[in-house]
């Protein structure tokens, strides 16, 4: 990456005979927001607790504009930190909670006032200037250590599930108010989340993790219609994997033989050889239900199950020995459990997991 900001070369860390994040490389740009995402334990809170300064790793580097930090503490580092516990001071106001870090570093009385009136009304918190912790909502609480870490002018913030106790609409209101802060301010964001949501929401890159390694770093949209691994396909929403063998290879387009018989045409941007076996991923909101004609892929299938989500229908059908999950809209023509039809997806839909 040409505007390389932080870089991690070759980091591993263990506890004990446990090895937590394995010689992982990663670099993210100046103003890029990286979002960290994986299930519990795959090493993305401690790969951020290392850039943070609260851990050091047990081998490898870590820069951030082109000078090594990893031996630094963490006051000398330049960077916000947001907890998903708040971590605010309950015997402090909101003001001289925010204040803090500018006091830590031996800011003025009046620079102190003047970027904490500032901070405050950016979080949409102006008047809650001599209100204590315990009088403020759950995420009236986050605001404030939103605009703490702010109030220094970090060149980099790092956030640890910062919206995991907050409820959904709220949580959906402070995702975009986060990604307008970056946007005004083009600050460098690290944000680790197991929300996939979270993630696909407000993240220039994703960068999935799996037992200390990153599986695939990418946009959301090639994370999600591009999954290069099973774990990547499975963990980012839902998918339908069905496995088959290769048979030809023609014009960017693989056909591959489903172990029932059925014959798929996938886009592929490598070849594969014939005779080797594979999984295709599709995506449930990527198939139709109906006549067929619809699409180049077509297969017989019987409705077995229909799931009522709202805005959406959840209709599980059997192709073969293949359960297959569509996600069908309330407009469409919904079908009957025991009903054939016909589940039609064109080749563009479907991609080739490891």
């Amino acid at each position: 990456m040409s505007n390389a900001f932080i870089h991690f070369d070759k980091v591993s860390k263990a506890f004990g005979i446990m090895t937590v994040v394995d010689d992982l490389d990663l670099t993210i740009g100046k103003g890029e927001f990286v979002s960290m995402l994986g299930p519990s334990g795959s090493g993305k809170t401690t790969l951020l607790m290392m850039l943070a300064g609260f851990e050091k790793p047990t081998s490898g580097s870590i820069s951030v504009a082109g000078k090594r930090v990893d031996a630094l503490p963490p006051h000398k580092r330049n960077m916000g930190v947001v907890f998903q516990n708040y971590a605010l001071f309950p015997h402090m106001t909101v003001s001289e909670n925010v204040a803090f870090p500018l006091k830590m570093r031996g800011a003025s009385r009046s620079e102190m006032v003047e970027r904490v009136t500032k901070v405050l009304d950016m979080v949409q918190l102006g008047a809650f200037h001599e209100r204590k912790p315990i009088q403020l909502s759950g995420g009236q609480q986050q605001r404030v250590a939103l605009a703490r870490a702010l109030v220094f002018e970090p060149e980099v913030v790092l956030m640890d599930e910062p919206l995991g106790a907050l409820d959904k609409k709220l949580r959906e209101q402070m995702q975009m108010d986060i990604r307008d802060i970056h946007h005004r301010l083009g600050l460098t964001i690290v944000f680790v989340t197991h929300d996939q949501t979270e993630a696909l929401t407000m993240s220039d890159r994703i960068a999935i993790f799996n037992h200390g390694k990153i599986e695939q770093i990418g946009s959301p949209s090639e994370i999600y219609d591009r999954p290069r691994t099973q774990f990547v396909a499975e963990f980012i929403g839902e998918t339908n994997l069905l496995s088959g063998k290769v048979s030809s290879f023609n014009d960017g387009i693989l056909s591959v033989i489903l172990e029932g018989g059925q014959l798929l045409r996938v886009t592929s941007a490598s070849k594969i050889e014939v005779g080797k076996s594979v999984k295709v991923s599709i995506r449930p909101e990527g198939i139709e239900l109906g006549q067929s004609g619809l699409g180049e892929n077509e297969l017989r299938v019987r409705v077995s199950d229909i799931v009522y989500h709202g805005d959406h229908l959840q209709v599980q059908v059997e192709a073969g020995n293949n359960p297959l999950v569509v996600k069908a809209t309330r407009q469409t023509l919904a079908p009957q459990i025991g009903e054939e039809v016909t589940a039609s997806f064109s080749p563009s839909q479907c991609w080739i997991v490891t």
